[in-house]
């Protein structure tokens, strides 16, 4: 992903998952959603808009998802976030900022469904699924969040639970899945190779970029190794996977500085 032009912000963890009861046609009548000051731009533009946590928004264009996230990794994409309250240009002027940036040829509208499959792709956690209140740094791989004074200093919140986890002393953790065969999804049971339960997937989709399935999920800290090898249950049939590293597309951020 060379650069990704957001309305604006990046791939990263507030992104929202899109379970179905989320993601929806907007069909019904009584259906009461926000929308966001480029909501006209979108229909204008061939947006496919589907009820979003609350929020009326595009889950692609007259592309295709696979069309759209790899032109998004090839060349340039905007996606539309303010409804995470992130826009930073008032809203009346936010049209003219999207039609502007559109000119630039390399310039594609996406939707939610690229936004998902290419964060996935990055190994970037969706809060309330990958990672939540109960989730420790540690356990969901994130441990570089966490300073090297503060590590020391122990003056943030859960520190005498987090730091002696960072000396190894953690149960479980959160791994990168790879697998061929039918994808990965959300709730799918992880299973040693004795076939015994140890963990679930959180995230899953088919990789665009790898052409494999791709997933996360929380495994016991002896099954975290990459190239360790695992069962996952997928439509009641067991099919290998293989812990793999994270991203599982190699990460190119353009950083304006």
């Amino acid at each position: 992903m060379q650069r990704v032009v957001s309305v604006v912000a990046h791939l990263g963890f507030r992104l929202q998952a899109l379970p179905p009861a989320l993601c929806r046609p907007l069909s019904c009548a009584q259906d009461v959603l926000r929308r966001t000051p480029l909501y006209d731009f979108h229909l204008a533009h061939g947006g496919k808009m589907v009820a979003f946590a609350g929020w009326s928004l595009p889950v692609q264009y007259r592309d295709s998802h696979t069309d759209s996230h790899l032109h998004t990794r090839q060349h340039c994409s905007l996606f539309d976030v303010s409804h995470m309250l992130q826009i930073s240009v008032p809203a009346a002027g936010a049209v003219h900022l999207a039609t502007a940036l559109l000119k630039n040829p390399e310039v594609k509208l996406a939707g939610l469904a690229a936004r998902d499959s290419l964060r996935l792709e990055a190994g970037l956690c969706l809060y309330g699924n990958d990672i939540d209140e109960h989730t420790t740094p540690v356990e969901g791989s994130l441990s570089w969040t966490l300073g090297k004074r503060r590590q020391a200093a122990m003056d943030f919140p859960g520190a005498k639970v987090i730091v002696p986890q960072l000396k190894g002393k953690v149960q479980r953790r959160r791994v990168g899945l790879m697998c061929e065969g039918a994808p990965m999804r959300a709730h799918s049971p992880i299973l040693n190779m004795e076939g015994t339960k140890i963990g679930t997937v959180t995230s899953g989709c088919p990789s665009p970029s790898l052409k494999k399935n791709v997933a996360m999920g929380y495994v016991p800290c002896e099954y975290s190794r990459p190239g360790t090898m695992l069962l996952v249950e997928v439509r009641r049939k067991q099919q290998m996977a293989v812990v793999s590293k994270m991203p599982f597309v190699p990460t190119n951020y353009y950083t304006l500085k």
